[in-house]
C-alpha cells in the first residue's frame, strides 16, 4: 500500500472578520491610540476579574489628531440624534411613531427604550442597526441612528397619542443633533486606516500602541463600528477595497 502525506493550508484572521484578505497587511503602521477618545462598548470591552485589562475592538476606522499626532476614532460627519420626551403626566394609554410614511403598532405610553426600538424596527423601511434607542421607561427615548441612516439628514418622526389621565399629556419631538453636519476639523474627521488587531489595555491608561491598517480589502457590513465609505472626505486613504454585504 502506498501512503502519500497529505498537506493542507489554512490562513486565518483570528479577531478579524471584517477582513476580506491579507492583501495589504505588510502595510501596516505602528501608530499610538488616544485612549480617552474611545468608548465602553462601542470601541472596547471592560476588564474582568479574570482579565484585568480592556480590549480594543480591531477593525476600528481611525483618524489623526491635528492638535496631537495621536490616533483616535475616525468621524467624519454626525449621526442624526432625535428625543421623544413625554409631557403632561399621563397615566396610561399608547402611542404610535410614524416615520417616512409608516406607522409602528401601538406601544405602552411608559414604554422601555428596548419595546421603543422594536416597534421601530417592525417596520419595513427600519432594519435592526439603522436606529438605537436609549432611555428610562416612559422617556424621554433618545434615538441615535445609524447603519443604512449613517450619517444622514434624517426625517424626525411624528407620533399620534392615546393617552389618558395627566393633564394635555403629548409628546415633544427634538432633533438634538442633525445628521450629515461636518465633524469638527480636528484630523479625526480624515480617515487614515483600520485598528488591525485587538488591542489591551489597563484601566487608567491613556495611550498605547497599535497597528494601522492603510491598505487592504474589508467587509464594511462586519466592522465593530459603523463605516459608510461614501461618507470618507476628499483627501483621506483610498487605499482600500470596499465590499458591501
Amino acid at each position: 500500500m502506498d501512503i502519500q502525506p497529505y498537506t493542507s493550508t489554512e490562513t486565518l484572521a483570528v479577531g478579524r472578520p471584517w477582513l476580506m484578505s491579507t492583501l495589504g497587511i505588510e502595510a501596516n503602521e505602528t501608530v499610538t491610540l488616544d485612549l480617552t477618545q474611545f468608548d465602553e462598548n462601542l470601541h472596547w470591552t471592560e476588564a474582568s476579574k479574570y482579565q484585568p485589562e480592556r480590549k480594543l475592538k480591531s477593525g476600528i476606522p481611525l483618524g489623526k489628531l491635528s492638535s496631537s499626532g495621536l490616533f483616535a476614532p475616525y468621524n467624519a460627519v454626525s449621526n442624526e440624534v432625535q428625543t421623544l420626551t413625554v409631557t403632561g403626566g399621563p397615566t396610561g394609554g399608547t402611542f404610535t411613531i410614524t416615520w417616512n410614511g409608516q406607522t409602528t403598532a401601538s406601544i405602552p405610553y411608559n414604554a422601555t427604550a428596548a419595546q421603543v426600538q422594536t416597534a421601530l424596527e417592525g417596520l419595513s423601511n427600519i432594519a435592526p442597526g439603522d436606529v438605537v434607542v436609549t432611555g428610562n421607561a416612559g422617556g424621554p427615548w433618545t434615538l441615535t441612528w445609524g447603519g443604512a441612516q449613517l450619517g444622514e439628514n434624517v426625517a424626525a418622526p411624528t407620533t399620534t397619542e392615546a393617552f389618558t389621565g395627566g393633564t394635555s399629556p403629548d409628546i415633544t419631538i427634538a432633533t438634538t443633533t442633525a445628521g450629515g453636519a461636518a465633524a469638527t476639523a480636528d484630523g479625526s474627521d480624515v480617515f487614515a486606516g483600520f485598528l488591525f488587531t485587538e488591542v489591551s489595555f489597563y484601566p487608567g491608561s491613556t495611550k498605547a500602541a497599535a497597528p494601522l491598517m492603510v491598505h487592504g480589502q474589508i467587509d464594511p457590513s462586519k466592522l465593530p463600528v459603523a463605516f459608510d465609505p461614501t461618507d470618507v472626505p476628499d483627501g483621506s486613504n483610498t487605499n482600500f477595497v470596499y465590499k458591501r454585504a
